[in-house]
Formats: C-alpha cells, structure tokens, sequence
C-alpha cells in the first residue's frame, strides 16, 4: 500500500507564512502572516531572499506553535534551486538536526508526510516542516535571465514568491486527543482547542504521461495526482466527498480542469469539492495566465488561507495533494520529457 495511516494522528500546531506583494493581492494575502512589499527582502539577490523568506516562515511557525526552537526536535525542508540551498542555509541559523528533501513543488506533502510518519514512530516529537520558493531566482534557473523579458505563453503559470512552515507535534495520550493546544490562528478567538491532526499520507508514484513543454507545468504533473488521488481513495476506502475540499498544488487553471476530466474517467467527481492553490493565490488569474506554481505556492496557500479554515472549523476534512514536475534544466536540453509526482496528507479535525 502506498498508504501510511498515523494512529498517533500529529497535529499541526503552528504555521508561518510569508509572501511577496503579488501574492498578498490576492484572496490569501489576508490570511498571509507577513505581506512582503519588495520582493528583495531587504537582500541583494532573489536567492538570499528566498532563504531569508523561508527561514521567517520557520521561525515564525515555532513562535505560532507556543515552543521554543529548543523544543524542536527535526527541520524537514527542501525548494527549487540547485543543490536546495535556500533550505540549507537556512538549517545553518538552527541547532537542531535537518533533512533535506526534493520534491520540486509537492515537497511541502512530502516534508509534512515524512514528519508525521516520523512522530507516528515516537522517533521525533516536534518536526517543522517547510518550503519556498522565488519567481525570479526560478525563473532565471529554471527559464531565462530575468533582463530578457521573455513573452510567456498562454499555458504558463507565475513562480510564487513566498514560504510556509508548519510545526507538526504529537501531544501525548491516545490518539493525540488528551492535551488542548492553543490556537496560533492571529485574529482569532485565544481558545484553547485540538490542533487539526494529520490522520494518514499517501505516498505517489512517478507518472510520466510524455509532456515535454516546461511551460505546461500542469499538464506534466495532473497524471500523478490523479494517480495518487485515486490510490488514496481506494485504499481508505473513502469518497471523494468524503473531504470537505481537495487541495491540490500546483496545477493551475488548465491542470485543475485535466485533473477533473481523469479522475471523472475514473468514476469519481471531484468537480464540487475540488481547488488548486494556483488556482487562487492571485487576484486575477487572467493576468497570470493558468495562475501560481513554484515550492511556495501550496505552502503559503495551505499554512495560511487552509488552515484558517481548519482551525475556525469552517472546514473539518482536507485532502492536501501536493504535486511536482520532477524535471530540470539539462533534462529539458536533452528533449527528456517530465515526470510527475504527487504526494497526500488528510488533515482532520478529529
């Protein structure tokens, strides 16, 4: 089974979000916990801001979460750029240990997974999980030098500048439920309440469908997520409305509607319950075309504008599916086409 279910269920009991001015336009950007108006950071390259924007969103999910970093036990981080040194340096501000994982844009499922079956094991009790990304230091890396102003097509999507964090603990008794965590949600009522748990992850398979234009991101990752999602369906034996909402990122407008079509192939109908982060973290998505992408679109969009959600209970039961175009530069050169991956976590109010 690809399937992991957590009998401990972790609770995610912190976020830190962070995002740039294009971002905080949009419908998230109330909910972001800091709104950048330059997308420098005070730093003077995209990459040094795009490690001091994801080590904010590290830092500010301890503070959220009540803890201190020395009660963090692992930092499970990755993002785009080569060598995932945005994730590297910033593990060299904190003293506690640090893995470093690659998923392209679905490494924010993957480090929540990863920490949850790592807390299920009594391995670890507080992991922090994050990720980020920049558009210019993706664009440059991954595209074409920023001075060119290159016309984008019409199937492209936005690189989202911006980081997200998540402080994932086990608070101890049967099944997580015997200790009240106080909620980190700015703004809202100070009660004290269960932290929305993560109840199971659904580990995905590399899906290659033979899209070689790396301007249609959606397009190359859709077939694993929808691989992944009917993978998880069967072997929980859920419905697809079961969840409140399925929250797939990235894959943007044209992804979103190829993902509808596979999985109504399928028998199942995802049409009423179903957004893609890309999807909404702008304002207006004609102006970006299919709409956001990149490590940080999915972790602002779910450590921000989802988990308010949860946590107000306005929504009770998330499938967050976070999907990856696992390709590259020199693969791209050499006429490779792109490999997808998409990986589930279900986070519940249980």
């Amino acid at each position: 089974m690809q399937t992991v279910f957590f009998d401990k269920k972790p609770r995610i009991v912190g976020t830190g979000t962070i995002a740039g001015p294009k971002e905080c336009a949009g419908v998230v950007g109330k909910y972001v916990d800091k709104s950048l108006t330059d997308d420098t950071f005070g730093e003077s390259t995209y990459e040094k801001a795009e490690c001091k924007m994801l080590s904010y969103a590290v830092s500010k999910a301890i503070e959220n979460s009540g803890r201190t970093e020395k009660d963090v036990d692992l930092l499970i981080s990755g993002d785009l750029l080569n060598q995932i040194i945005s994730a590297s340096f910033t593990a060299r501000d904190y003293d506690f240990p640090f893995l470093g994982v690659y998923g392209a844009c679905s490494t924010m499922a993957e480090s929540m997974a990863i920490a949850a079956a790592f807390i299920n094991a009594g391995y670890y009790k507080n992991i922090v999980a994050a990720t980020g990304s920049h558009f210019s230091s993706a664009e440059r890396q991954y595209r074409y030098p920023l001075e060119l102003g290159n016309t984008r097509p019409p199937q492209a999507q936005w690189t989202v500048t911006g980081a997200g964090g998540a402080f994932i603990s086990y608070l101890g008794g049967e099944n997580g439920k015997n200790i009240a965590q106080k909620n980190p949600i700015k703004g809202e009522n100070p009660a004290y309440r269960l932290a929305p748990a993560i109840t199971m992850a659904t580990f995905g398979k590399v899906v290659d469908f033979g899209i070689t234009d790396v301007n249609n991101m959606g397009a190359a990752m859709c077939p694993s997520c929808a691989h992944t999602l009917l993978t998880h369906l069967e072997e929980t034996g859920r419905n697809a409305d079961y969840y409140d909402l399925i929250v797939t990122g990235d894959l943007g407008a044209l992804g979103s509607r190829i993902l509808k079509d596979l999985t109504w192939e399928k028998g199942v109908d995802i049409a009423d319950n179903h957004v893609d982060c890309g999807e909404i973290i702008y304002n207006v998505i004609e102006d970006e075309f299919q709409g956001g992408s990149g490590a940080g679109c999915s972790a602002v969009v779910l450590n921000s504008y989802i988990m308010d959600k949860l946590k107000t209970g306005a929504l009770n039961k998330v499938l967050f599916i976070a999907t990856g175009a696992l390709l590259s530069t020199v693969s791209s050169g050499q006429g490779e086409s792109i490999p997808g991956i998409a990986h589930a976590v279900a986070i519940e109010n249980v």
